[in-house]
């Protein structure tokens, strides 16, 4: 049985919202398509890297910021907006926008800068991934497909 269930997805009535942005972070191996998961500490389920929204960032800003704090990369181009998801953040206080952008990288071997919460990069084929932990990650990744499949044709 899964710890995320449907009520992660209902928005409580008078509850603070918080902003926060992400990354889909892909290269191109041997004619594979890869993804880079983060997997956080203490969980053996992975996440795509996103936090929160600092003064005065823009989303996009946040999201490549995120991203090189739990994933560790520091070379992205950034390709589109794939979509945003919202959901009660971990400690179910706030509900939590996270506005999740397309990376592309040529860097393999990164080590996450967030060590307090995130562990281990992982790159997967993006035909074979692993159960996420936030079922709405999986299915972005899984909607968006078609465009991450023709940004490496």
């Amino acid at each position: 049985m899964s710890f995320v269930d449907e009520s992660w997805y209902q928005k409580p009535q008078d509850i603070p919202e918080q902003q926060s942005a992400g990354g889909v972070v892909v290269r191109k191996e041997d004619g594979r398509v890869l993804v880079a998961l983060v997997q956080e500490r203490g969980h053996g389920d992975f996440v795509l890297p996103k936090g929160r929204m600092e003064p005065g960032e823009t989303i996009e800003q946040t999201a490549i910021r995120e991203v090189e704090e739990e994933a560790g990369f520091e070379k992205l181009t950034l390709h589109s907006l794939l979509g945003a998801e919202e959901r009660l953040a971990f400690d179910r206080k706030t509900w939590k926008t996270t506005h999740f952008f397309l990376f592309q990288t040529d860097e393999i071997e990164v080590e996450p800068k967030d060590t307090e919460h995130h562990e281990v990069t992982t790159w997967f084929p993006v035909d074979a991934l692993p159960k996420m932990f936030w079922p709405e990650q999986q299915k972005l990744i899984e909607d968006n497909l078609p465009l991450i499949r023709e940004l490496f044709r």
